[in-house]
């Protein structure tokens, strides 16, 4: 595949399909310090309410319209907020609208920036709308379905010049971050591999239909996938608590690997230091029905593994760094210096992190990008136009980690890729690897 980044942009044919076109004069102005950043909200079920809950929090902006194409969510969410403003006057006006298709969130000129909280097949699209119609954009994690897309973003986001931040929070997390900073930093000397913990790649959807009740627009949420029968497994009717199982399915997700694999890879590239590269090969497992030990193999002979065990496990010659989400452990000679994964360790995780920072971390020579907060990270950088701590690079990279591991599973091939090109290298891969048949009128 010798398709370079910029002949992705002039490929971007989501915006010259007619149901797909703005018009000229949609572009939201620059910003200002003092304003209220105005959002618009595209997908509103569990981690689109969390991410509404999250924004309300913050006194520099205010939701104007939420979007859904599940009526109970679409109106549960438009409720809540303007019951928030109600309670709230002096942070905006209760008049959210609720939406079924995104495009009319986009087409509005009073909305600065959107969150997009769908399915991962459903990211890619409204991602390039907003960015074409001049809106900086958060994207939960994976950033996108496959590698064409994420070339895609990287030239919109290059184009349009906004910002883009990706949700992979972990960044925003101080266990994290002290994790990387060790590694980067030499604290267990020159790494050797890197083993993260999540679970299996995507497969084929299967699913029996189901009889579906009014209120869903089943065409919308389907998108640019193959069209199917409904089931309750991929889109749960109405306000639900947990994360629904599409995302294990290849149609509409990437299984555990973009799951949960985009959390923990993304902290491989931050502590590799590979946020503007990636991995030069890729093996599969030696067992074709293998759900784990695929292998990202960098320059230098380091490796990262899908295995089992901490989120995150750096191996070096002088000792190891571990880190998941509330515990971290600091490892030299075989003997663990700092640590906590439980309140049974003593002490706290603050005060842990603390002592790393003070002593082995005081004079180093490699400082990360620090954020507090991801959403205020993001907030911060529609104000400053900086790049955000996960901006279109961070997710993008890290995403193609995610599915480069997928094609792997699913071709049980070795890989060579060109990090610095994103493209295959001369006769490995195939080009419908890298992409997905787009059900019309969507495409990317």
């Amino acid at each position: 595949m010798s398709t370079s980044r910029r002949s992705f942009l002039k490929q971007l044919s989501v915006f010259s399909a007619a149901p797909f076109l703005l018009q000229s004069g949609v572009w939201s102005a620059e910003t200002k310090a003092n304003d209220r950043i105005t959002l618009g909200f595209i997908g509103v079920g569990k981690q689109g309410r969390y991410l509404a809950e999250a924004f309300l929090n913050h006194k520099r902006c205010q939701i104007l319209a939420v979007c859904d194409v599940d009526t109970t969510r679409r109106t549960a969410v438009q409720k809540r907020v303007n019951e928030f403003y109600e309670a709230h006057p002096d942070r905006g006006s209760a008049d959210c609208s609720a939406h079924i298709d995104f495009r009319e969130i986009i087409e509005r000129q009073d909305i600065d920036a959107v969150c997009i909280a769908t399915p991962d097949h459903w990211h890619a699209i409204p991602v390039l709308a907003a960015l074409r119609a001049g809106k900086d954009v958060y994207c939960e994690k994976p950033l996108t379905h496959n590698i064409h897309e994420v070339i895609a973003i990287m030239d919109a986001v290059d184009a349009s010049k906004r910002v883009l931040q990706t949700g992979s929070m972990q960044r925003s997390m101080k266990e994290f971050r002290v994790a990387c900073e060790l590694v980067r930093n030499g604290a267990i000397g020159n790494v050797d591999r890197v083993e993260c913990s999540f679970g299996p790649p995507g497969i084929p959807c299967d699913l029996p239909e189901e009889e579906m009740e009014p209120g869903l627009d089943w065409d919308m949420w389907v998108g640019p996938a193959p069209m199917r029968p409904y089931s309750s497994v991929l889109s749960p009717r109405g306000i639900h608590d947990h994360f629904p199982d599409w995302r294990n399915y290849r149609e509409f997700g990437g299984g555990m690997v973009c799951d949960w694999g985009a959390h923990h890879l993304d902290i491989a590239q931050w502590g590799l230091g590979m946020d503007d590269s990636g991995p030069e090969e890729v093996h599969p497992p030696e067992d074709p029905e293998a759900k784990d030990g695929a292998v990202l193999h960098y320059a230098g002979g380091i490796r990262v593994i899908h295995g089992n065990g901490y989120g995150a496990h750096f191996f070096g010659s002088d000792g190891e760094v571990k880190v998941n989400r509330g515990r971290i452990e600091f490892w030299r000679d075989g003997k663990k210096v700092a640590g906590f994964s439980s309140r049974e360790d003593g002490g706290s995780l603050g005060s842990v992190l603390e002592t790393l920072e003070k002593e082995f971390l005081a004079d180093a020579k490699v400082k990360l990008y620090a954020s507090e907060d991801h959403i205020r990270n993001f907030l911060d950088c529609v104000e400053s136009r900086e790049k955000p701590i996960t901006s279109e690079i961070v997710g993008g990279r890290s995403a193609i980690c995610c599915h480069l591991l997928n094609q792997a599973y699913y071709n049980h091939e070795v890989i060579q890729w060109k990090p610095g090109e994103m493209s295959f290298a001369l006769g490995s891969g195939k080009p419908e690897w890298l992409t997905r048949d787009y059900r019309a009128p969507w495409s990317v």
